[in-house]
């Protein structure tokens, strides 16, 4: 049995997903998991489609275990488990800049251009290309193919990717460019499917994990989104700020002396609900601490999302629907409550228990606006796109 594989390479987990080659149909799941501490101590959990384990085991911290060592290790196992007919492997690449928007197969040229990328997405493009070098020398028969996060958004009416900049930086590539695009993608789909007449109308769809964004949405496609040039825009995130006054950097460059290393980590990684908690960026340790700081960056949170939704609203000329994805969307509903409170304004007004319950469509029978929680799925998504990918490839 032909099998694809699916990778979402982070600096200290290694997600992934193992799917049957569809041939004319869509890609069913064999077995997905993800190794976690990378770094320190590195646990491997692997479950089949049921649920079921699979394949567990933990490394002890150990200098010379590598990325590339975890990726052979996890090949290894799920030859064992599953089968030993890979045939494709589709990345999550974070960053595709202006030229890649649809799925493409690597090759030198492509790693190359998307290399020089890096300093655009220092948290996720170098480990998303470091998966895909080792799978280049692990495996270096088997296609690969990149997805990448900003290619949804890459149909935005150009007054949405300006950024107010002298015009040659612009014809450089200083442009807002969306991120989370394969999870939109995928949201998208499903409400087409849900929909089939208006694809959910006006939406906007709340990717709300350790890394959030909102995304506008008319019929499915992207017409404005929270992230910009970078993956730092937008919402508060875990560690990083979101949206920030410029002159904030200035002020941090010129007055506190800091390098540009230094002011990179502070945004990236010290910043956020971690920055303004001063203890956690996990939104359930926050949620469960009684300390002021804590509840200071929930409400952080909570009022970011509702003040750019309400400017998405105004990209879009109304709402029709609004739905809750990723790991805090799909399972804090506090957060969702407070949320929709706060777009009351908009016509939004929940189902207490069916928020609680976490159903499927959570607002009131009332309500203007159609509030939905949909899990995201962007392995399945990157399944879909190298298997498309699998079927144009020349026959031996």
């Amino acid at each position: 049995m032909a099998e694809i594989l699916c990778l979402n390479a982070g600096s200290s987990s290694l997600k992934f997903a193992l799917y049957a080659e569809p041939g004319t149909d869509e890609p069913s799941l064999l077995a997905s998991g993800k190794i976690e501490n990378i770094g320190l101590e590195p646990h491997l959990i692997a479950r089949d489609a049921k649920g079921d384990v699979l394949a567990e085991r933990r490394w002890t911290k150990d200098g010379t275990i590598t990325h590339e060592t975890l990726l052979e290790d996890l090949l290894r196992e799920i030859e064992a488990s599953v089968g030993d007919d890979l045939i494709a492997v589709g990345h999550r690449i974070v960053h595709g800049g202006t030229d890649y928007s649809a799925p493409a197969r690597v090759d030198a040229p492509l790693l190359a251009a998307l290399e020089a990328l890096c300093p655009l997405a220092p948290l996720h493009q170098p480990h998303n290309l470091a998966a895909v070098r080792a799978v280049s020398r692990l495996r270096p028969a088997v296609l690969q193919v990149a997805c990448f996060d900003t290619g949804f958004h890459h149909v935005q009416p150009p007054i949405a990717t300006r950024l107010a900049l002298p015009r040659a930086l612009g014809e450089e590539g200083m442009r807002r460019y969306g991120f989370h695009g394969i999870s939109y993608e995928y949201i998208a789909r499903q409400l087409r499917s849900i929909d089939p007449d208006t694809g959910g109308g006006r939406t906007i769809a709340a990717h709300l994990g350790n890394g959030a964004s909102l995304c506008a949405m008319a019929g499915g496609r992207s017409i404005d989104t929270t992230m910009g040039f970078t993956a730092l825009d937008g919402l508060v995130m875990g560690t990083r700020c979101g949206a920030l006054d410029p002159g904030a950097v200035l002020y941090l460059l010129q007055q506190r002396g800091m390098t540009a290393r230094e002011v990179e980590h502070l945004l990236y990684s010290e910043s956020g609900l971690l920055g303004v908690s001063g203890t956690s960026s996990d939104m359930r340790a926050l949620l469960g601490s009684e300390t002021p700081a804590a509840g200071e960056a929930i409400d952080l949170f909570v009022w970011q999302i509702a003040r750019q939704a309400g400017a998405l609203a105004s990209s879009l000329g109304g709402l029709d629907s609004f739905v809750f994805t990723a790991g805090i969307g799909e399972n804090a509903p506090e957060i969702r409550a407070r949320v929709a409170d706060r777009l009351r304004w908009l016509g939004v007004a929940l189902d207490t228990d069916a928020n609680l319950r976490g159903a499927s469509v959570i607002s009131a029978p009332f309500s203007r606006v159609t509030v939905r929680i949909i899990p995201t799925d962007e392995e399945w998504m990157i399944a879909i796109h190298t298997a498309d990918l699998l079927r144009e490839e020349p026959k031996p």
